[in-house]
């Protein structure tokens, strides 16, 4: 039985950039091989086809043939697997993401902030400490990545909240927090956000400003230049699409930043990188 049920989508279909340009050219096939294991494990937990109990088991296949080196049935976890050796980074991160993908094959709600913290710690944070350790760059750099990788990730919940619901019955807006303004789960199936429901957003999104504050460090803790540009501009085009979500309805509007809006932002992020 093959293990991956590819969707289809890539790095070009990211919110942010993947291995860009930017990127050192010796490290970018390694970001790319962390990439495709993270995305075929994310089209997994995502099959609407699959049962919560196959999804497990296949997302458990991953990571057994990650650490065995002489399990190659497992196409999109070869490439990692070499990567780690070549590199000498820890399997740990990758591990770690995989307890998020098991997460969201198994838990549909979320009760309140902290839970969705402990969540964001295994599918956020393990991107940006892979990447850091692909750098040679430590663990100090860790609670400013932490927060950038965080805001990106609750960024991409309030963005898909509607299709969440509407196609994998999952929610990962806080429930306590949408019950604070008198809302309800099944408000995410409109086509327009209920009053109830913007309020809870932007209670989400008042949340994510000491975030932004303290990932607003991490550029000058980052000592390879080019990934201090990369850093900077994903921080730049997060902060344009927070400043979207304020303007914009999730479940009426295409909340994606326009080639122009992507082109400043990385502009500015380069240019911030250095000041």
């Amino acid at each position: 039985m093959k293990i991956e049920t590819p969707s289809g989508k890539n790095s070009s279909t990211e919110n942010f950039p993947v291995g860009s340009i930017l990127i050192r050219p010796s490290l970018r096939r390694h970001v790319h091989a962390f990439y495709i294991f993270a995305r075929n494990a994310d089209d997994i937990s995502d099959n609407p086809t699959l049962s919560s109990k196959d999804k497990v088991e296949r997302l458990d296949r991953m990571a057994a043939a990650l650490i065995d080196k002489n399990d190659n049935e497992i196409e999109s976890v070869i490439p990692l697997r070499n990567s780690l050796k070549e590199t000498g980074v820890t399997a740990q991160h990758s591990l770690d993401l995989l307890i998020a993908f098991k997460r969201d094959a198994t838990k549909l709600r979320y009760d309140d902030w902290n839970e969705l913290l402990d969540y964001c710690r295994y599918s956020a944070s393990p991107v940006g400490r892979h990447v850091l350790a692909l750098h040679g760059i430590g663990e100090s750099t860790w609670p400013s990545n932490d927060a950038l990788c965080t805001v990106l990730q609750i960024i991409n919940h309030i963005q898909d909240c509607g299709d969440d619901y509407r196609e994998l019955d999952r929610v990962y807006i806080p429930q306590d927090m949408l019950r604070a303004n008198n809302g309800n789960i099944t408000d995410l199936s409109n086509e327009v956000s209920s009053p109830s429901l913007r309020a809870t957003l932007f209670d989400m999104l008042s949340k994510l400003d000491p975030m932004l504050i303290e990932a607003g460090k991490f550029p000058r803790q980052i000592p390879d230049w080019r990934l201090k540009m990369e850093v900077s501009v994903i921080l730049s085009l997060a902060k344009k699409l927070v400043k979207l979500l304020h303007n914009s309805d999730p479940l009426s509007d295409n909340v994606k930043l326009g080639k122009a809006s992507i082109l400043l932002a990385t502009l500015n992020g380069i240019g911030r990188a250095w000041f």
